[in-house]
C-alpha cells in the first residue's frame, strides 16, 4: 500500500521547532511523522520535536506537556538561544470531486463527512487516490511572538490560558491553508465563541455591565453563534435549491458586477445587503457567493425561524438568529455588538435584508439601522480600515407568496413559523414553474467614505452618526433600486390593471407595452430577458400565458380571440408585481401629475409645476425613495426634456399642456400612483371626523370600512387601494402633515389636506383620460394604418 501524501505549507527553515500535530488515526500519525522526517533530512542541524496538539477544550490536564514544552521555548529565549517557532501540522483528505447532491446530504450522516473520514476510508484513499490527502503545515510562529499576542489580545490569566491560545492560533493557521486548497467559498471563522470570550476588550466591555457574567454571555454567542463546516458549506447549494425549487435552475447574474465584488472582498469584509420580497432571499445570498467562489457570508435571521430542525440546520449553513425584542437588554446588546466586530475585525462577511422584513407591497421599504450601527460601531473602533456596504438586489419572475401579502393586505394575519408552514411553503414552491431569479451586484459603497476616518468625530456624536448611517443606508437601496432589472411581469400588471377589469387582445397588449419599453431603453434601465422579449408579440404571448390561471391574470377562451384580465380578488396580487416596477416610472409619473396641476391652475404655471413636483415628492416620500432635492429637480427637468421649449408651453397652461401630455409617451401616473393617493385620500376621509390622537390600529380598522364601502360604490377605483399595507404608509404621511396631534385649526387643516389629494387624484383622472386617447389612437394606427393624431 502506498502511504504518500502531498506536502502543502511553509517548509520547516528555523534552527529549533515545535510540530503541533493534530493527529485522529494512525493512518494521519503514518503521514505526518513521514512528513516531519522529511523535514529533518531536509534540515539536519535542527532540532524538531513533535507533541500531539491538545483540542481547544481539552481539560487542564491534557495541556501539561505543552505548557512545558512553551516554557522551554520562552525560557530558551530569555536565555538569549533560538526563540522556538510553532508549526501546527494536521492531514487534510480532499471529498471527491463531483460527488452529486445525494452525496453531499449524506455527508451530515455520521461517519460520511468526506473531510473527516475514518481509519478505513482513509487507508482506501491512500491506495486509490492518494493526491487526496495533504500534509497542511500551518506558518510557523515563534514562541515569543505568540506570547505577545497573547498578553496583547486577552486577559492572560495563567500559562493554561496561554496553551489554549496557542491551540486556537495553530487551528486558525492550518485553516487558513486549507482554504486556498479549497478556494474563498470555504472560507468561515472557527472557535468563534473562546476567542471572544478570552479577550480582554470583551471582559473589558463586560465588567462595565451591572450583573453580568462570562457564564451568561458564553449562553447568549451559544445562541448567535453558526456552526459552520466543510460539509453545510457544500449543502448551501442543496438547501438553497430545496427552498427555491419551482424556479429556473439557473440563477441570472451580472458577470462584470461579480467580479467587480470578488476585487472589492479581496480587500474588505463586507456587509451585503439584499432588498427582501421573499423568504427565498436568505437562502438566494448564500448560493450566489457559492456559485461564484466568493467567500461565504453569515446570514442574520430573525430567531421566529429557529424553530424544529430547521435551527440547527440552517445555523450549519450560516445563519445567524438574533432576537426580534431585545428591549433594555444591555448584555445581549453588548454580546451582539462585540460579535459583529469580530466577524469583521477577522475579515469574514456578514449580510441581512436592508428593509429588515420582507416586503410584502413589491415596492422596497425604508432602511433599518440597527444592525448596521453595530457594524458603524466596530468601524469607528478601528477593527477594519474600510468596510463595504454591499448593495444585493433580488427580484423574481413570480412569487407564490404573493398570495399571503394579498390576504394581509385585505387585514389577514401573518402566518407564524413552524414545521407546518416550512411544509407548506415548500410544497407551494413545487405546484408550478416561477421563471428566473435575478442577483445583482451594484458597486459597494465605503463605510470610510461616510463616517470618516475611525476614531474620528462621529465615533463621539451619536447624532451626526446615526445621520450619516441614514445618508449611507439610503445611497445602499437607491443603488439597488437602480440595479433592479424590470421584469415582464411587473410591466404586463402595471396595463392591466388599468384596465379596471377589462380584457385586451394580444395585439392590444403588444401595442401598449412598446411605449414603456421605449421609456426604459432610454433611461438605460436595467431589464429581464422577458421584458426585453416583450418586443415580440410571441414574448408578450409567452409573458401573459405565464401568468394565467389566476396567477394573477386570467385567460378568457372561447371566442374569436384569446384576451386577458386581471380578476378582482387578484388585483393585490398584481399590484405586488406592478409596484416592484414603479421605481422605474416614478419620475416621468410626477412630471405628469405636475403637468396637470400646473393645467389647471392660475397665474405662474411654471412655478405651479415645480412646486406641485416637489410636494408630490414630499407626499410619497414614505413609499418611495427619491434623489435628493437638487438631483430631483434635475431629474425632472431631464424628464421635460423631451418636448421643445418645455417651460413656454406649460406656462400657456390648457390645451398647450394637454397637446404635450398626449405627446409623452408612455402616460405612467394613473397605471403607477393612483391606488398610493386613493389610500391616502381614504385615510384623510376618515380623519375628517374622527379624533384626534387616534390610534394607527383604530384608523387603519375604519379606513378598511370605508375604503370597502367606497370600492363598492366604484368611489374608489379598485380594492387594491384599501390596503392595510398602504394604510399604515398612510398614516406616516398624515403625522408627519401634522394632522394627528390636537390643535385649534386640527379639523379644517384635515379638511384642507383632504382637498388636495382630492385635487390630485382629479389630476390623476384628466392624465387616464389622455392616456385613453392616446390608447384609442394607437388602436386606431393598427387596423387602418393612419398615423397618429390627436384627432384620430
Amino acid at each position: 500500500m502506498t502511504r504518500s501524501a502531498i506536502d502543502v505549507g511553509p517548509a520547516l527553515t528555523g534552527q529549533h521547532s515545535l510540530v503541533l500535530a493534530s493527529m485522529a488515526s494512525t493512518v494521519e500519525a503514518e503521514l505526518v511523522t513521514a512528513w516531519v522526517d522529511r523535514q529533518r533530512a531536509a534540515n539536519p542541524g535542527a532540532t524538531i520535536d513533535v507533541l500531539e496538539m491538545p483540542p481547544p477544550d481539552a481539560p487542564p490536564e491534557a495541556l501539561t506537556a505543552l505548557m512545558k514544552q512553551l516554557e522551554g521555548g520562552a525560557a530558551s529565549d530569555r536565555e538569549g538561544g533560538d526563540d522556538r517557532s510553532v508549526v501546527p501540522v494536521r492531514v487534510f483528505w480532499l471529498p471527491a470531486p463531483n460527488r452529486g447532491r445525494i452525496a453531499q446530504v449524506a455527508g451530515l450522516l455520521p461517519g460520511r463527512d468526506p473531510y473527516h473520514p475514518n481509519e478505513r476510508q482513509q487507508r482506501h484513499i491512500l491506495r486509490t487516490a492518494s493526491h487526496r490527502a495533504r500534509v497542511v503545515a500551518g506558518e510557523p510562529a515563534k514562541v515569543s511572538e505568540l506570547r505577545q499576542q497573547w498578553r496583547d489580545t486577552t486577559v492572560a490569566d495563567n500559562e493554561r490560558d496561554f496553551a489554549q491560545f496557542v491551540i486556537r492560533r495553530a487551528i486558525l493557521a492550518m485553516e487558513r491553508v486549507e482554504y486556498r486548497i479549497l478556494g474563498p467559498q470555504y472560507k468561515s471563522p472557527r472557535l468563534v465563541k473562546p476567542e471572544i470570550l478570552a479577550s480582554a476588550r470583551f471582559r473589558a466591555g463586560l465588567r462595565k455591565i451591572p450583573g453580568a457574567t462570562v457564564e451568561e454571555a458564553g449562553k447568549m454567542l451559544d445562541e448567535l453563534a453558526t456552526g459552520w463546516s466543510r460539509v453545510s458549506v457544500d449543502l448551501v447549494g442543496v438547501l438553497g435549491r430545496a427552498l427555491s425549487r419551482g424556479f429556473d435552475p439557473e440563477i441570472d447574474y451580472d458577470g462584470y458586477q461579480v467580479a467587480a465584488m470578488r476585487a472589492a472582498l479581496e480587500a474588505h469584509p463586507a456587509v451585503l445587503l439584499f432588498s427582501h420580497r421573499s423568504y427565498i432571499d436568505g437562502a438566494v445570498v448564500p448560493v450566489a457567493m457559492q456559485e461564484n467562489r466568493l467567500p461565504p457570508v453569515h446570514v442574520f435571521a430573525g430567531i421566529n425561524l429557529s424553530f424544529g430542525v430547521m435551527g440547527p440546520l440552517l445555523r450549519r449553513a450560516g445563519v445567524i438568529f438574533i432576537r426580534r425584542n431585545i428591549g433594555n437588554d444591555q448584555l445581549y446588546k453588548f454580546v451582539l455588538r462585540e460579535y459583529v466586530g469580530y466577524i469583521v475585525e477577522k475579515r469574514f462577511n456578514l449580510s441581512w435584508s436592508i428593509e429588515g422584513t420582507r416586503s410584502r407591497t413589491g415596492k422596497m421599504l425604508p432602511p433599518k439601522l440597527g444592525l448596521l450601527a453595530y457594524v458603524a460601531d466596530a468601524y469607528l473602533d478601528g477593527r477594519s480600515e474600510d468596510i463595504l456596504l454591499q448593495p444585493v438586489s433580488i427580484s423574481f419572475d413570480q412569487l407564490h407568496e404573493t398570495a399571503e401579502y394579498a390576504a394581509y393586505a385585505r387585514g389577514g394575519e401573518k402566518t407564524p413559523e413552524g414545521v407546518g408552514w416550512l411544509y407548506n411553503f415548500i410544497r407551494a414552491q413545487g405546484e408550478r414553474n416561477y421563471g428566473k431569479i435575478y442577483v445583482r451586484f451594484p458597486e459597494a459603497v465605503s463605510m470610510r467614505q461616510y463616517l470618516g476616518p475611525a476614531h474620528g468625530e462621529l465615533a463621539h456624536d451619536p447624532d451626526a452618526k446615526r445621520l450619516a448611517l441614514q445618508k449611507m443606508s439610503f445611497e445602499v437601496a437607491w443603488r439597488i433600486l437602480r440595479a433592479t432589472p424590470v421584469t415582464a411581469t411587473g410591466l404586463v400588471c402595471a396595463l392591466l390593471l388599468t384596465t379596471r377589469g377589462a380584457a385586451l387582445t394580444l395585439q392590444q397588449l403588444h401595442h401598449t407595452l412598446q411605449d414603456s419599453l421605449d421609456y426604459l431603453e432610454r433611461k438605460h434601465t436595467p431589464m429581464s430577458t422577458s421584458a426585453l422579449r416583450l418586443r415580440s408579440r410571441d414574448g408578450v404571448r409567452a409573458a401573459v400565458d405565464t401568468l394565467s390561471g389566476g396567477h394573477p391574470i386570467t385567460r378568457v377562451d372561447g371566442g374569436r380571440e384569446p384576451v386577458w384580465l386581471i380578476a378582482p380578488d387578484q388585483q393585490h396580487a398584481a399590484a405586488f408585481y406592478r409596484n416592484s416596477v414603479i421605481h422605474a416610472f416614478l419620475e416621468t409619473s410626477i412630471v405628469e401629475l405636475a403637468l396637470a396641476h400646473a393645467r389647471r391652475t392660475d397665474g405662474d404655471r411654471l412655478s405651479a409645476f415645480w412646486e406641485q413636483a416637489l410636494r408630490l415628492r414630499d407626499l410619497l416620500k414614505f413609499d418611495f425613495y427619491f434623489a435628493d432635492s437638487a438631483t430631483f429637480r434635475e431629474n425632472i427637468a431631464e424628464e421635460m426634456a423631451w418636448h421643445d421649449d418645455w417651460e413656454a408651453h406649460v406656462a400657456a397652461g390648457g390645451a398647450e399642456i394637454d397637446a404635450m401630455l398626449f405627446a409623452k409617451r408612455p402616460l405612467m401616473a394613473d397605471a403607477m400612483l393612483r391606488v398610493f393617493f386613493e389610500a391616502y385620500e381614504i385615510v384623510a376621509d376618515v380623519l375628517r371626523d374622527a379624533p384626534a390622537d387616534i390610534g394607527q390600529k383604530e384608523l387603519t380598522e375604519l379606513a378598511l370600512g370605508v375604503g370597502r364601502q367606497y370600492v363598492a360604490q366604484t368611489r374608489v377605483r379598485s380594492s387594491e387601494s384599501v390596503s392595510t399595507l398602504l394604510f399604515a404608509t398612510a398614516r406616516q404621511v398624515v403625522a408627519d402633515q401634522d394632522l394627528i396631534a390636537p390643535a385649534p385649526d386640527l379639523a379644517d387643516r384635515r379638511v384642507a389636506f383632504w382637498r388636495e389629494l382630492r385635487g390630485i387624484l382629479a389630476d390623476l383622472k384628466h392624465v387616464e383620460g389622455i392616456a385613453r386617447e392616446q390608447f384609442v389612437a394607437r388602436e386606431v394606427q393598427a387596423r387602418q394604418g393612419s398615423p397618429d393624431s390627436r384627432n384620430s
